[in-house]
Order: C-alpha cells, then sequence, then structure tokens
C-alpha cells in the first residue's frame, strides 16, 4: 500500500475562502451571505410596513431615492408594493432561512457532532454555496430587470406568473438555481451522516440537531425536484410558447392569448404545495434541533424522551409529503380529497405536539442557566406553540375558506417562522459562536438584542391574527382603507409597522456584539458552555480536519447530572471512570 502523505501547503486566499472545500469555511460562508439577504429582505418588509401604516403618504428620504417608476413624489405604486412582497417572502424563505439554518449551521456543526473530518463531498459543499448566491444575485438583480422583479407573490400561481414583466423570468431563473444548490447539499448531508459517524456513534447516540438535519436533507431531496421542473416548465411557458400553466380561452387586455392549450394553473399549486408544505418543516426541524441542544445544556440534564422526539421527527418527515393539499382547499378539490387533506393535517400536528411537549418537560426540575442562548429558545416554545395551534383552524375546510388569503395566515405562517425558527437561529448563534470563534458574544448586549425583539415580534405578528378574524385581505397595498369591514382594526396597521421598525433598532445590539466580539470577545476554552456533543471535544476554532485525534463514543448525547461524578456532565468521547 503507497504511503500516504498530508499535505500542509499554504492555500491561496481564493482557495481557502472563496473556493474553500472545508465544511467549517463553507458554513461561515453561508451563514455571511444568507444573513445580508435576511437584512435585505427585512428592508423590504420595513417599505411595505410604511405603505401599510400611511397608504398614499410619500416615504421621506427613501422614497426619492428609489426612483419615479417606483414611488412617484415619494408614494409607493401598487405595482412596486407587490413586487416587495413577492421579493420579501422569497428571499426570506430560500435566500435567508433556509441557507442560514442547513446551509450554515447544517454545515459547520453536523461533520463536528458525528466525528466527522468534513462533509463527504467536499469539492459537491462548495458547488452547493456558489449556485446558492448565484441564484440569489440573479433575484436581486431583478429590480433591475424591465418592469422590475417577480410581482406575482412568492407562490409564483399561473397564470399571472406566465404573463407578468421580465422579473418572473429571472424569479424562475434564480429558484433554479437554488434548488440545485439545495439538492446537492442534501445528497451530502445524508452521506455524511450516514458514512462518516465515529466510531461508537450509532444512530441512537446521535445528538437530536444531527437527526433534525437528516429529515431535512431528505425532505430537500425528495420535495424540491418537483418544483424544479414545474420552475423549468413556468420558464417554457414564457420563453418558448409552451402552455403547460396557461388555460385555453384566456384573454388579456381584451385580446385572446395565442399561446394556450389547455395547461391547467392548479397543477403548478399542486407542485408548489408539494414542496412548499414540507418546506415549512425544513424551516422549523433545524431550530428544533437547536433548541433540544441548548435547553438540555442550559437545564443540565439529558432531554425527556429523547427516543420519542427522534420517531416524532421521523414520522413529521414523512408525513409532511401527505398534506400539501391544505393550502388548496379554495380550488373546489371536492369533498372526499379535502377530507383525506384534513385527515393528515390534524394528523400531523401530533409529532410537533410531541417534540414541544418533550421540550417543555425537559424544563422540570432542571437547574435551567437563564443566558442568552437560552432566552432565545425558551422563547422559540410559546411563539411556535402559538404558531401551531392558529394553523389548526387552516387545516379545516369550513374554517380555512374564510380566512384563507387573509391576515389571518400571514399570522399563523410568521409565528412558525419568524419569532419561531428565527429565535431558534439567534439561539444557535450565541451558542456555537465560541466554537466558531474561540470567544463569546456579550451577554449584556445579548439580552438588550433579546428582550425589545420579543416583545416588537409579538407586535407585528400578533395584531395579524386579528386582521384576519375581520377578513382583511392579505394583499391589499393600502392595508384595506377601502373595505368597510376593515375599519375597526385599520389602526393595528400603525401599531404592526411601528413594531416593525422598532424590531430593526433592536437587531443594532446583535449586530454590535458579533462583529465586535469576534475580534475582542472574550476568549474562552473549547467547552465553555460544558457541553456533551462531540463539537465540544474539537479545538476552538476547529483546525483543518477538525480533531486532532478523532474521537470514539462510548454514549449517548446527553449525560448531564450522571450521579458519582467529578462534575455535571459526561460527554461522549470521554471514557467511563473505573
Amino acid at each position: 500500500m503507497a504511503e500516504q502523505h498530508e499535505h500542509h501547503e499554504e492555500l491561496s486566499f481564493l482557495r481557502k475562502y472563496v473556493f474553500s472545500t472545508d465544511h467549517k469555511v463553507i458554513g461561515i460562508q453561508y451563514a455571511i451571505t444568507a444573513l445580508i439577504f435576511l437584512f435585505f429582505g427585512f428592508c423590504l418588509m420595513l417599505l411595505m410596513r410604511w405603505q401599510l401604516a400611511y397608504p398614499e403618504q410619500a416615504l421621506p428620504i427613501i422614497g426619492s431615492l428609489l426612483g419615479e417608476t417606483r414611488m412617484p413624489g415619494g408614494v409607493m405604486l401598487p405595482d412596486f408594493y407587490n413586487q416587495l412582497g413577492a421579493m420579501h417572502g422569497t428571499i426570506m424563505v430560500f435566500m435567508g432561512v433556509v441557507p442560514l439554518a442547513v446551509g450554515a449551521f447544517g454545515n459547520f456543526v453536523v461533520p463536528l457532532q458525528i466525528g466527522a473530518p468534513d462533509m463527504a463531498f467536499p469539492r459537491l459543499n462548495m458547488a452547493s454555496y456558489h449556485f446558492f448566491w448565484a441564484g440569489g444575485l440573479v433575484m436581486v438583480l431583478s429590480f433591475f430587470a424591465p418592469g422590475g422583479a417577480a410581482s406575482s407573490g412568492w407562490t409564483s400561481y399561473p397564470p399571472l406568473a406566465d404573463i407578468a414583466t421580465t422579473g418572473q423570468t429571472w424569479w424562475l431563473i434564480g429558484m433554479v438555481l437554488l434548488i440545485t444548490s439545495s439538492l446537492f447539499g442534501a445528497i451530502n448531508f445524508i452521506t455524511t451522516i450516514i458514512q462518516l459517524r465515529a466510531p461508537g456513534l450509532t444512530f441512537f447516540r446521535l445528538p437530536f440537531f444531527v437527526w433534525s438535519q437528516f429529515v431535512t436533507a431528505f425532505l430537500l431531496l425528495l420535495a424540491f425536484p418537483p418544483l424544479e421542473g414545474a420552475g423549468i416548465l413556468q420558464l417554457m411557458d414564457r420563453l418558448a410558447g409552451t402552455s403547460f400553466f396557461l388555460p385555453s380561452g384566456l384573454v388579456i387586455s381584451g385580446q385572446p392569448l395565442a399561446a394556450t392549450g389547455g395547461g391547467s394553473p392548479i397543477l403548478w399549486q399542486h407542485l408548489f404545495w408539494f414542496l412548499a408544505h414540507p418546506e415549512v418543516y425544513v424551516l422549523i426541524l433545524p431550530a428544533m434541533g437547536i433548541v433540544a441542544e441548548v435547553v438540555a445544556n442550559n437545564t443540565r440534564k439529558p432531554l425527556w424522551g429523547y427516543r420519542s422526539m427522534v420517531y416524532a421527527v421521523l414520522f413529521l418527515g414523512f408525513c409532511s409529503f401527505v398534506v400539501w393539499a391544505h393550502h388548496m382547499y379554495i380550488t373546489g378539490m371536492g369533498t372526499v380529497v379535502a377530507a383525506f387533506f384534513q385527515a393528515t393535517t390534524m394528523i400531523i400536528s401530533i409529532p410537533s405536539v410531541v417534540i414541544l411537549t418533550a421540550l417543555l418537560l425537559s424544563l422540570w426540575g432542571g437547574s435551567i442557566r437563564f443566558n442568552t442562548p437560552m432566552l432565545f429558545a425558551l422563547a422559540f416554545l410559546p411563539m411556535f406553540g402559538i404558531g401551531g395551534l392558529t394553523g389548526l383552524p387552516l387545516g379545516l375546510t369550513t374554517t380555512d375558506i374564510p380566512l384563507h388569503d387573509t391576515y389571518y395566515v400571514i399570522g399563523h405562517f410568521h409565528y412558525v417562522v419568524a419569532p419561531g425558527t428565527i429565535f431558534g437561529l439567534f439561539a444557535g448563534i450565541y451558542y456555537w459562536f465560541p466554537k466558531v470563534t474561540g470567544r463569546r458574544m456579550s451577554e449584556f448586549l445579548g439580552k438588550l438584542h433579546f428582550w425589545p425583539s420579543f416583545i416588537f415580534m409579538n407586535g407585528i405578528f400578533f395584531p395579524m391574527l386579528i386582521q384576519g378574524m375581520a377578513g382583511v385581505s392579505r394583499r391589499l397595498y393600502d392595508g384595506g382603507t377601502i373595505y368597510a369591514h376593515a375599519q375597526d382594526v385599520l389602526p393595528l396597521n400603525a401599531m404592526m409597522s411601528w413594531s416593525a421598525w422598532l424590531l430593526a433598532l433592536a437587531q443594532i445590539p446583535f449586530i454590535i456584539n458579533f462583529f465586535v466580539s469576534i475580534r475582542k470577545g472574550k476568549e474562552v476554552s473549547d467547552n465553555p458552555w460544558q457541553a456533551t456533543t462531540l463539537e465540544w471535544a474539537a479545538p476552538s476554532p476547529p483546525p483543518h480536519g477538525n480533531f486532532e485525534t478523532l474521537p470514539t463514543v462510548y454514549r449517548g448525547p446527553y449525560e448531564y447530572s450522571i450521579p458519582d461524578q467529578d462534575t455535571d456532565y459526561l460527554p461522549q468521547h470521554q471514557p467511563a471512570e473505573a
């Protein structure tokens, strides 16, 4: 056998940071890029909130900067409002939360938690990141396309999306690139978790975060191809004269559309929601995994019902593929089919309740440390609970039809994704920051970030539930000023908008804390949280290859407060004391 030699030649800047194959660098690239996209998508929402709070009033300073084609005299045009709405949803979901939850946390943490030196396919990992930023760039540049960015909603429903301006074509191209990125990542995660686990790391010794990423990867792998195929077909409708989604006899501005040949707009909805409902769990499962890690560490006790949580997350992943049409009751699918999707929607709530209950019971009797990661993890629990409970009426045809396309849907979904998922991601940033940098973020600035964020998040989204119950449509660019039934709840628009702007200010302590702590944060040991999982066995920050010697695993992931031990934690890689 030929002798193997390790090469330690100094890599160029491009090889080390731009075209890196190191999973940690790629994870950081994903994190920085996703946070930039999140900031941009958040800014689009802030512009929308001005229009909803003060319709027909000129936006000071920024309105004139955006130009006369979008905001003549500083007053927002309905077309531009629709572009902001479509792009806000697309950016936050596909370019912000998913890349941060899976691309960043998954890439950096999963190989460390399973004791692997890297991902199974490092070059495929690099390609995944480059497809991601390229797709995101195409999406953002679509604002400069003739007619502006996509304006047919983040769902891109035909026939409107088939006949929309050029920005819709850019949206579809960007979506194909983003989906390709996710497919590359999904293949890599599945292979890595199955093949590269450390000796002794059986499946039921995996941290719950790894399980959440494992199921998420299967969701991406199985659910994204239908939407990628649908995106290519819609591109052909727009560019090649086909009519996959264009019905016969379509009339536009009084003229029959030539390229209509019996296509089905409903087919697009099926293909889109077959991805977009599993996508909800792509958003939430990594956050659940992060919260589980933080809760176990800061209660100093094992997760309650670890095995039940694993079985629940597996069932959740499977069941997420048989509920998609509960988004489509209003299409008139028929009572028998609707009954099936109502039943599966009620069933899929059970594993979510199991996981949430297990996390709540894990708090019972714990010696809780109320540090910044724990505050965000604790806030995740009721916020996700509200998101889940408000979703139940939308799973039943009787209540969904009057609530469909009202602000109730926006409030429900954002409770799951904004104070839910994003709080989980913030918990992860504060928790693993010492592993990435070797330094801790400021607890004072962290709590200054948490409390206003918690208050103002609810100030934005809870009033939406009230407006939705009053029947206010989610797609009115003036917030409903011309509707008699909306008059009583119109004052809530200003309240929600001010909450949004104050929420933006509340992120300043986080931004300062993040960048200052990289250089001047308190230096810490390799395991500052006294945690048990394998990533804390690596140096902080980890070198190339992660571990000085590959660890061997002797026990489960959450061995806290074990009797007859000198410390209240027993790491997975530490041999049992005699």
